[in-house]
Parts: C-alpha cells; structure tokens; sequence
C-alpha cells in the first residue's frame, strides 16, 4: 500500500481534514506555553477517530510538540519537581494501561471532569490566600502525579491536573511551562510502546498520518511562543485557571 493509499484509507471529508488541522494547530499553540486548551484537541480528535484509536494517533504529535518544547525552554526547566511527580505519574500510566479496555468511558469522562472542575476551586484557593507557602507535602505531589499519569494514559487529558500543581508550586510562567514541557515528554516517551503493543492505537498507518500532521504542529507552537511572550506572569496565571476551567466543562457535557 503506498503513502498515498494508506492517506485515502482513512475516507476523511474536506471538513474533517480542516477540523483535524486546527486540533493539530491547537496542540502546538499548547505546547508552546497556552495550557489549559488540551481539551479542544482531544474532544476534535475523538470526534473525527473514535475515542481509544484517537489517542494513538495523537501521542506521536504530542512527542513532536514536546521535542519542539523542550528545546525552546529547556534552560527554564525546575527538575526537583519533575523527580517529585514522575514516580506516581508512571504509577498512574501502568494503572491506566491495565483498566483502559474495562472502565466505563462515559463514568470515566464525567468523573474526571469533576475532579477538574473541583480543581479549581484549589486553584482559586491558592490564588487567594495571603501566605507565599506552597505545598511540598508528598501525599499532594502523589495524588496530583497519579491522577496525572492515569489521566495522561487514558485520554492524554493529565494537563489541567498538572496545571493544579505547577499553579500551587507559584512557578513563574517560563519555569512553568519549560518543567511541564519536559515532564510530559518523558512521560509520553513512557507511553507510546504500550499504544504499540498493548492497545495497538499506534500503527504504520497512524504514524504516517502523524508526518502529514507534524508541520501544523510546528506552526502551532511557533505562533504560540510569540503569544506568550506578550502574557505577564500575572495574567498568565489567570489564563490557566480560565481555559483549564472551560475544559473541565468541555468534558463534563461531551
């Protein structure tokens, strides 16, 4: 079959194609330091895909963005938090590898936009209390890495959780953004060999898909970074909690 005949095999409409590219677009303006819109990606992708198949074709863009990101922000990068989070975000994916085929999608998606929703509320409680404390319990960076991880391998929906922590640890907008890039690079490195060989969501046809994908991805990222620059750490924070927010209801009705 050439490259051409495994495109065609997909029998995607002119509309569909457009939607994929804006979610593609999408995902590398995210990439780039504008959290909180992953959601976007996922509902348009899932749409277009089906929900499990949608996942595998989205990974390998994700590692791409995170490439790109990495690079760019790498100088930024607070890795004492990183060490913190990866062992229960690993924890997390293994749990979600194992319970992807049997939960329920529909509980699943509303359970965890609750849990988003309910997010926050911590996030506005630690935008406005009066102390600069932050919380370096492990019982908080296990529970937000877990549900990060789990999150991440069911849906690659682990962003607004991570939001929760990297907001709570008062990172400044570049720290923030260069730590999370690097984190969930590590992590989705982490998670394309149980696509390939347990849900078998990644394939040769998928991934030649992805390479057609990559340059809106590209744009995306360089489009957004330009964005960021212009955000005050300020109205940074505000941006996250607002689209993280959106997100969560985004799920909640999907």
């Amino acid at each position: 079959m050439s490259y051409l005949e495994i495109l065609q095999s997909y029998s995607l409409s002119t509309i569909q194609w457009a939607a994929i590219l804006f979610a593609v677009f999408i995902l590398g303006f995210s990439k780039s330091g504008i959290k909180g819109i992953g959601i976007i990606i996922v509902i348009i992708l899932a749409f277009v895909f089906g929900e499990k198949a949608s996942t595998g074709i989205l990974l390998p863009m994700l590692i791409s963005a995170d490439i790109i990101a990495v690079s760019y922000y790498n100088r930024h990068t607070q890795w004492k938090f990183i060490k913190k989070l990866l062992p229960s975000m690993i924890v997390g994916v293994l749990v979600g590898v194992w319970v992807g085929d049997t939960i329920s999608e529909v509980v699943f998606k509303r359970v965890m936009a609750l849990i988003i929703i309910g997010s926050i509320g911590i996030m506005l409680f630690f935008e406005k209390r009066k102390t600069d404390t932050v919380p370096h319990n492990k019982l908080f960076s296990n529970s937000v890495g877990f549900l990060a991880g789990f999150t991440t391998m069911i849906g690659n929906l682990a962003g607004p959780i991570s939001n929760i922590y990297f907001l709570a640890m008062r990172l400044p907008k570049n720290e923030f953004i260069g730590t999370a890039a690097w984190l969930f690079f590590i992590i989705n490195v982490f998670k394309l060999p149980f696509h390939f060989f347990v849900w078998n969501t990644v394939t040769k046809e998928s991934l030649l898909l992805n390479l057609v994908l990559v340059p809106a991805v590209v744009i995306g990222f360089f489009f957004g970074a330009a964005l960021v620059k212009k955000i005050s750490n300020v109205n940074y924070r505000k941006f996250i909690i607002l689209v993280t927010a959106i997100g969560g209801l985004l799920m909640l009705i999907r």
